[in-house]
């Protein structure tokens, strides 16, 4: 485990109490407690967390996430997406992520990446997105360049919806947008349950040179009430080793080119 790597970690410990001790960052990391130490001054420095006698703080944060987030379905299937999508980002690009969680775990794959993380004049990472929690969570790491829509908070999802993003987005060209579904339909195209969250996800992909959809095997062959789209919009599938080979057959015969993460 690199540098990059472990700080992630530290505060990933910090975030399931709010408070982590040098004990348990060596326990867990199998660290010595001098480097724990140095790991919880260099984050202080950060003003990401606060330093006690023995261990840290987290600082506080005003929100806490929707129960989709906290409990979210095929937890492994959407790392290993997350992993494959992170894959596909070289240094300092511009990327767009919408709400969700897999879109979720890939800025989490993002934030773990040494390369993106080593500090640089230049960001070594801009990313648009709708999702606050996302943006909250991006926003703790200085080194990734976070850019927030507009628009009005979806209860449900966090996501920022609705004609106030197209203030942004229209504004905005990416090298890569990451795109969650409700389901995938090799004819139908990909679909969301929330025709808001649609539109936003449509206009996203389409400043995108490279629009991808993820999702893992239950969404596949599955229709919901909005289309993602047009048809032709995305290119790409990232989805999990669930999806079987005639489901992935049908995506290719239509035109995706399909990754499955493992």
């Amino acid at each position: 485990m690199n540098r990059a790597e472990r700080l992630s970690a530290v505060l990933d410990l910090l975030a399931e109490s709010s408070q982590v001790e040098v004990e348990q960052i060596v326990e867990r990391l199998g660290v010595s407690p001098a480097t724990a130490r140095r790991d919880l001054d260099a984050l202080a420095q950060q003003q990401l967390l606060t330093r006690t006698r023995g261990g840290a703080v987290a600082h506080s944060v005003a929100y806490d996430l929707p129960i989709r987030y906290k409990n979210q379905q095929n937890p492994d299937a959407k790392a290993a997406i997350a992993r494959a999508a992170s894959a596909l980002v070289p240094r300092g690009a511009v990327i767009g992520l919408c709400g969700g969680t897999t879109s979720t775990a890939i800025a989490d794959a993002l934030m773990a990446r040494a390369d993106i993380m080593e500090p640089a004049p230049d960001p070594g990472l801009t990313v648009v997105t709708n999702a606050l929690n996302i943006a909250m969570q991006l926003s703790m790491r200085p080194q990734i360049k976070t850019v927030v829509t507009g628009g009005v908070v979806h209860s449900r999802s966090y996501e920022l919806v609705g004609s106030y993003v197209d203030a942004v987005l229209g504004n905005v060209t990416l090298d890569l947008a990451f795109i969650g579904v409700n389901g995938i339909d090799p004819i139908v195209g990909p679909t969301s349950h929330d025709e808001r969250e649609a539109a936003v996800n449509t206009l996203m992909a389409s400043r995108a040179a490279h629009a991808v959809i993820v999702a893992d095997a239950s969404k596949i062959d599955k229709r919901a009430f909005a289309a993602i789209g047009p048809r032709r919009l995305f290119t790409t599938v990232i989805t999990d080793e669930g999806a079987t080979p005639e489901q992935r057959q049908r995506l290719s015969e239509h035109g995706y080119d399909v990754i499955v993460a493992s």
